[in-house]
């Protein structure tokens, strides 16, 4: 198959995060056209000036619809785009300038209808944005598939930095309502499929994400509530590994009674690994201001995504209720 690449970009309300990604895209090494399809998801503040001043260097096309979430936006886009491979990216990235000529040749010397490549932090990013992509991609926290970790088993792509072939979009209907866990949704689905998958390791964006503590806090804990619905729905792709962060968050909470009672072992097996984490942090960003926000980092992503897993686990197996139904606010309606 001949490849001819569009890249898929929603956005809600971040015209500045479209420039710097339009600016990175203008940058490519790559030397043949491809596409970019901006589509802007029911904002208020718009990104169509932008777009026009990046219409003569790139080949852009821009659509406007009601607000349904990424999911929805990213099939609107794909099925307007002009490829037949679709590179998914949110709008928060940059990419290097080798990223495109990296997805040519791992499609090229192995084809696959799905791909997913790591985030990783850029030298301008902020010192809790390095803290952060610390923990989302350490082999000591995630085990390290998001920074680039090969894996046994099948790999599950997210949408910050996704490939899907346009067959694979037919066959699929694309990203489901929910969100966060559309991403995973769609890669279990075509797994079933039988449309293969892999991590690309140097197809790596810069995630920029726009976040602080409390909005970190928020989103792992909407990452915790999705997993029990995707194991509801996907019972073959549920793992133990699941309930780690929901394993942490308790021993954390019983530990720290057992300290109150003069016991300190569980709890300095805590600050042990906290330890590890706050040195092998400080190796790779060479800031101790870093490595101090990586702990910080951890806790929150432990007990945000324990916290919600276990919360969502106990709503739906124990009493058995309907995910829409109960988390309403984790599910995009479609567009009129």
């Amino acid at each position: 198959m001949k490849l001819s690449f569009s890249f898929i970009v929603p956005v809600y309300n971040r015209p500045a995060e479209i420039r710097e990604l339009l600016q990175s895209l203008c940058e490519l090494d790559y030397g043949k056209a491809f596409e970019v399809v901006i589509v802007e998801d029911g904002s208020t503040i718009s990104s169509e000036e932008v777009v026009q001043q990046y219409a003569g260097m790139l080949k852009i096309s821009y659509f406007k619809k009601p607000n349904s979430g990424p999911g929805d936006s990213r099939n609107y886009g794909m099925a307007r785009a002009a490829g037949n491979y679709f590179l998914i990216l949110d709008s928060d990235v940059l990419l290097p300038p080798h990223y495109l000529t990296e997805v040519e040749k791992e499609l090229q010397q192995d084809f696959v209808h799905c791909f997913g490549g790591p985030d990783a932090a850029h030298e301008g990013f902020s010192d809790l944005q390095k803290a952060i992509n610390y923990t989302m991609t350490s082999f000591f926290t995630t085990g390290g598939i998001r920074g680039g970790k090969k894996m046994l088993g099948k790999f599950e792509p997210r949408s910050f930095n996704m490939g899907l072939s346009k067959e694979a979009f037919l066959a699929s209907g694309g990203f489901g309502r929910i969100h966060p866990g559309e991403d995973p949704d769609l890669a279990l689905r075509l797994q079933k499929g039988h449309f293969s998958s892999r991590l690309f390791p140097e197809a790596f964006v810069y995630h920029k994400r726009r976040i602080d503590w409390e909005k970190f806090y928020r989103q792992v804990n909407k990452f915790g509530m999705v997993r029990p619905i995707l194991n509801k729905w996907h019972p073959e792709s549920a793992k133990i590994t699941y309930w780690f962060p929901t394993l942490f968050s308790f021993g954390l909470v019983a530990a720290a009674i057992f300290a109150f009672f003069g016991w300190y072992l569980p709890l300095w097996v805590y600050v042990v690994y906290l330890l590890v984490l706050f040195f092998h942090s400080l190796v790779r960003n060479g800031s101790i201001k870093i490595a101090g926000f990586s702990i910080v980092a951890a806790l929150v992503q432990f007990l945000g995504y324990g916290f919600g897993f276990c919360k969502s686990t106990c709503y739906l197996r124990m009493f058995n209720m309907d995910p829409e139904e109960r988390f309403p606010k984790l599910f995009f309606k479609h567009a009129q």
